[in-house]
């Protein structure tokens, strides 16, 4: 693989890092700013409605600037957003700090996708999505919980401090390894815009994005406070199960991107999506046991982000059938999709939370992930209809 893929995997650790510390963070900044934990858990809804914002609108305003320079001013916002969010002295300051990451966020997967694939062969593509996107699982394994230490033991502030040091040692490799000379996507034109967001095809994998990732944050987003009230771990084990769950996570997404590669998208996130609703049923029933819940939760860790690889190539591959103008803007649009799916899935959990309890989380968040079960098996049908035609 190409020294550039690993220099946008560098970048996607950092980003990464900010994105999900902050689910191991929302016990203690709702004790230290004195906010209730629906409201701790909506710092990740507002994150990720800053992705969905960015993803598609500044990918298609920034369409004609040198890859190279956007992604360095990509990171330099990340890591003056993850600054703010250091000093940020209350709940309201934080928010913006979190929008800020959150807009630099959607541009760089949108756009690192399609330089990802633009740089191996098309029977690479995957997988080499799926390194660039073991930025964000490596990060689930060492800067996740090395972040919720740090936070637990110096405050939370601290933690953003650490992640804007991650952007500075990006920005650097960013600046050594992506080459000048990548080549410049044509300027994607309103119409052609247009046509991606009203393609009924493409939407609809945007509904299987957005649901098959918000079911999976509707217990993610409280993992941590499931794990010390309900299964009754310390603060400090919860780091551990963090370390563990996001080994899982970073297996889960080279297995997953080598599934899609060899089986074919539908095939592989049908049986992603079938396995991670049982797993979270399964979840609701150890949520409150001890160590069958840890168990749960690594076993869930590997088909957790296995679909990343999957989805975002096969947006890739209707993008170039049905707007091949508009591949950036398709491929911003699906990570502004996973995003909307953290939003969805970050808010109804906060709701359950508050409503009905911490241990409702799991179960909904199961049927969550059906509903993009059943979607991909209606696209499915859809690719062998189509496929039907054209062989007439």
């Amino acid at each position: 693989m190409p020294l550039a893929l690993w220099a946008l995997t560098i970048s996607a650790y950092a980003i990464g890092t900010t994105e999900f510390v902050i689910v191991g963070l929302i016990p203690t900044i709702a004790e230290q700013l004195s906010i209730t934990l629906p409201s701790a858990g909506m710092l990740v809804s507002i994150y990720a409605l800053g992705v969905a914002v960015g993803a598609p609108v500044l990918t298609a305003l920034t369409g004609k600037l040198a890859r190279k320079q956007l992604l360095m001013g990509l990171m330099v916002l990340f890591t003056v957003g993850n600054l703010v969010a250091w000093l940020a002295p209350n709940y309201e300051t934080l928010v913006i700090a979190r929008l800020l990451t959150g807009l630099a966020h959607g541009v760089f997967f949108s756009v690192g996708s399609t330089i990802a694939t633009s740089l191996v062969s098309k029977e690479k593509a995957a997988s080499a999505i799926a390194i660039m996107f073991g930025g964000l699982t490596v990060a689930l394994v060492t800067g996740v919980p090395l972040g919720t230490l740090i936070g637990q033991h110096f405050g939370w502030r601290e933690s953003f401090l650490a992640v804007s040091l991650l952007g500075v040692i990006a920005l650097v490799a960013s600046q050594l390894l992506i080459p000048r000379n990548i080549a410049q996507p044509p300027a994607t034109t309103l119409a052609q815009q247009a046509r991606v967001m009203i393609n009924p095809r493409l939407l609809l994998i945007y509904a299987i994005t957005a649901l098959g990732y918000g079911g999976v944050f509707t217990a993610f987003t409280f993992l941590a406070p499931m794990m010390q009230s309900l299964a009754g771990f310390s603060p400090t084990a919860v780091s551990m199960i963090l370390l563990g769950y996001g080994v899982s996570v970073a297996i889960g997404n080279i297995w997953g991107g080598k599934l899609a590669d060899r089986r074919g998208a539908v095939p592989a996130l049908t049986l992603i999506f079938m396995a991670l609703a049982i797993l979270l049923m399964v979840f609701q029933f150890t949520a409150s046991m001890h160590f069958m819940s840890v168990a749960t939760v690594l076993i869930m860790g590997i088909f957790a982000f296995a679909n990343v690889p999957g989805l975002q190539v096969y947006v890739v591959q209707k993008a170039e059938h049905y707007a091949p103008g508009a591949v950036d803007v398709a491929s911003g649009l699906n990570i502004a999709a996973f995003n909307i799916g953290i939003a969805l899935g970050s808010t109804v959990g906060g709701y359950i939370v508050e409503h009905y309890g911490l241990a409702q989380t799991p179960w909904v968040g199961a049927v969550i992930v059906l509903g993009a079960l059943l979607l991909v098996r209606l696209s499915g049908q859809l690719d062998k209809s189509q496929t039907a035609i054209a062989m007439e």
